[in-house]
């Protein structure tokens, strides 16, 4: 069985509070795009865990979509060995959720295979084992979210008469050190209203935190914002804690634009 994982923006994205345990509640609303890495499941007489696609680093046996299938195996041992193949398309350290997404898609998709009947609340709780933005994946409706990012309030927001381009330069950022960069801030409320005015709005309502750090030690992101505005976008932004830049552009407009060491993807 087969699925595609899908990415997502940030379209804001504020930290309110500092939780104990080394946590944050921030506020933010996610957009879930299609950018798709490739997941496929089937039994097998034997567990065996292929990865293609980019390069994902770090240590395999850490990978979410293993971590994914051993939390359900823990709880349902009747589930016999698969073979799971992941092809990675979505970016690792790009800020749009591929790993949090691959997860998600590997409980969604165990549940299925083996017919563990978890409720869609279950999963949700499951998924936050795995990370504060895989509730979020479990499903593909633009959300407001809150606490961790786990306090999940869809919103009636539709942008498929607009164009994305994603720009992401060979830059990995570290979550954790991004977070510990962060001074939280009270937040104004605001962001579920403003999300409902134009696009055009956006550039002036809302923004970003963990940008201000991050563009002071990665300047090329300040200047591929800078650059997408340049171009025509009617908002742009980085996403999550980076490295990806994203604009939004009118549908009849989205231009070639040329940045070292940096791959892109274009969404009509």
């Amino acid at each position: 069985m087969i699925s595609f994982p899908h990415a997502k923006v940030n379209l804001g994205l504020s930290i309110v509070s500092k939780r104990p345990g080394g946590f944050h509640n921030l506020e933010t609303i996610f957009y879930p795009l299609p950018v798709r890495d490739i997941l496929e499941i089937v039994p097998a007489e034997k567990f065996r865990f292929v990865l293609t696609g980019l390069a994902v680093l770090g240590n395999t046996n850490d990978n979410l979509v293993l971590r994914a299938y051993h939390l359900l195996k823990k709880n349902y041992p009747r589930i016999t060995d698969p073979e799971i193949h992941l092809h990675k398309t979505i970016p690792m350290g790009a800020g749009m959720g591929g790993g949090s997404s691959d997860a998600a898609g590997t409980l969604l998709l165990m549940n299925r295979i083996f017919d563990l009947q978890i409720s869609e609340r279950d999963l949700e709780t499951y998924a936050l084992e795995l990370g504060s933005d895989c509730p979020f994946f479990t499903q593909t409706m633009p959300c407001f979210a809150s606490g961790r990012g786990e306090i999940l309030e869809p919103v009636p927001l539709e942008l498929s008469g607009y164009s994305f381009l994603l720009i992401h330069p060979d830059i990995h950022i570290e979550t954790g050190w991004a977070f510990s960069k962060i001074k939280p801030a009270e937040s104004n409320g605001d962001l579920k209203k403003n999300i409902l005015e134009p696009v055009h709005n956006w550039k002036k309502t809302i923004h970003n935190d963990f940008e201000k750090p991050v563009f002071e030690v990665y300047p090329i992101l300040q200047k591929i914002k800078d650059q997408l505005y340049k171009t025509g976008a009617l908002y742009a932004s980085m996403t999550g804690s980076g490295s990806t830049i994203f604009g939004i552009f009118d549908k009849s407009t989205l231009p070639e634009i040329y940045i070292e060491n940096a791959s892109q993807t274009r969404i009509r």
